[in-house]
């Protein structure tokens, strides 16, 4: 009994080594791709028409298994957003389906089970592509999709980091294993991906005719993204830049008061 249990913990001791041995031969992930994005720097700003490419992408090909739970409608059309019109934004909610509450019956199905739903408003919030976290899981093979409101602020670097991941599905090495229901994606931590590929050349027509290769979709919708996570970006760098100026006038108000006080005192 003893030299049975010495024999299976020695095999388990020797799996866990082979695992770790494994892990720790994995090559350093590479850098992460550094584009030029122009919300960067204290003058950064959005750009309008790049932010309605990314929204067209998220609707297009992410809203299939991603949220974006904390972004309502309406912000689509404020200062510093994607800067769509008061009619386009009604009539993008209007093209949602939202849960609807219980009919006059008290009813919150129909004679099919089917959950009564309602047209969106620009009051509402981006509706989840699964009613629950199960029924999402179940559909991505047990992944949970993350929400997308703060993806950016959650991941270290931001709107590099995902572009990144959406342009480092490239072929597994020889002697890698790529796992059941995973994608090789080299810029993702322990490589194995559960999310397939989701952008492709052509995989969305812009109607401004902007290049649709996948580094460029990578590109417009990471600054979508960008803006979902920091949607007062540009009100910040305007009050910062109006309170930096105020700072510099005051020094220079303190500065000749002060010579003005001391001129006859030396």
């Amino acid at each position: 009994m003893r030299i049975a249990l010495g024999v299976s913990l020695a095999a388990l001791l020797g799996v866990a080594s082979a695992a770790q041995a494994a892990v720790s031969t994995l090559p350093a992930l590479p850098p992460r791709t550094d584009v030029h994005w122009s919300f960067e720097g204290p003058f950064g700003h959005y750009d309008r028409a790049q932010l309605q490419r990314g929204f067209q992408i998220y609707k297009e090909v992410c809203s299939a298994c991603h949220s974006l739970n904390r972004v309502t409608f309406h912000t689509l059309g404020q200062d510093g957003g994607p800067g769509f019109t008061e009619a386009e934004v009604k009539a993008i909610a209007a093209s949602y389906k939202i849960p609807a509450d219980p009919n006059d019956k008290g009813d919150l199905f129909d004679s099919s089970g089917n959950r009564l739903t309602r047209a969106g408003t620009v009051s509402d919030a981006f509706p989840p592509p699964f009613p629950n976290e199960q029924a999402a899981r179940a559909a991505n093979s047990g992944a949970l999709p993350p929400d997308l409101s703060l993806i950016e602020k959650a991941r270290d670097g931001g709107p590099n980091y995902v572009f990144s991941i959406l342009t480092g599905f490239v072929k597994a090495p020889a002697d890698f294993t790529v796992l059941p229901n995973k994608y090789y994606n080299q810029y993702f931590a322990g490589r194995n991906i559960s999310m397939p590929p989701p952008l492709a050349d052509g995989a969305v027509t812009f109607s401004d005719g902007s290049p649709n290769d996948i580094e460029h979709e990578a590109t417009d919708i990471a600054a979508f993204l960008m803006w979902a996570s920091e949607p007062k970006l540009e009100e910040r760098h305007q009050i910062g830049f109006g309170v930096m100026a105020f700072l510099i006038l005051f020094a220079g108000l303190l500065y000749l008061s002060y010579r003005r006080v001391w001129h006859d005192k030396h």
